[in-house]
């Protein structure tokens, strides 16, 4: 039983998992089981370039953000489980939080936090009540989103980036994810309201 797991290892799942991850120092987090689903084959940014984030060198290419995204949280936080390969295709509700199941296994969580594309190709089944035209989006595009107050969907479940209505932009998506992980680690912390910094 994972106390979160996360479905997506794009800008907002990958930057979730890495606020949650930099949290196992605070006693409200240390004995937590996290988890990411990281599948990235349709992630938006297989082809995005960028010239126009803060912190990114001109020319940075999203692929190589995924790439290295995933090494950046095993190394600094190993901890936070990577399920690569498996792509997920049902999240259902259970008496004690979540049964996610992909195309290789099952897994039982007690929060879920969706965080992939904001397409009308979302094929994961349980969150159909929930799906309704993206509002930050060109009507010709047909992109929807899962309707959400402050990313939260339902009780335990939690949507970030360009799924939670948010414009398809890197630095947008990134703060979605962490916006989450924060309320999350909030929860842990008896509704303390937390974030994570490092410092010098």
């Amino acid at each position: 039983m994972y106390d979160v797991l996360i479905i997506g290892g794009g800008a907002a799942g990958m930057s979730c998992a890495l606020v949650l991850g930099s949290a196992k120092p605070k006693p409200f987090a240390a004995d937590k089981q996290i988890a990411i689903v990281t599948h990235q084959k349709t992630s938006h940014l297989q082809n995005a370039l960028f010239n126009n984030v803060l912190g990114l060198t001109p020319g940075t290419l999203g692929a190589d953000i995924l790439e290295s995204g995933t090494k950046q949280l095993k190394q600094l936080y190993p901890h936070v489980e990577q399920i690569d390969s498996e792509k997920v295709t049902s999240v259902l509700r259970t008496a004690e939080g979540f049964t996610i199941t992909t195309n290789k296994g099952s897994y039982q969580s007690k929060l879920v936090v969706i965080a992939v594309g904001y397409t009308n190709l979302l094929t994961i089944q349980g969150f159909e009540s929930y799906v309704e035209p993206h509002p930050r989006a060109a009507i010709e595009k047909d992109r929807i989103w899962l309707k959400n107050e402050d990313h939260l969907v339902d009780n335990g479940l939690y949507v970030a980036g360009t799924l939670a209505g948010w414009r398809s932009q890197f630095a947008i998506a990134s703060g979605s994810g962490a916006q989450v992980a924060t309320d999350i680690l909030t929860l842990w912390n008896d509704g303390k309201q937390t974030k994570i910094h490092d410092k010098v």
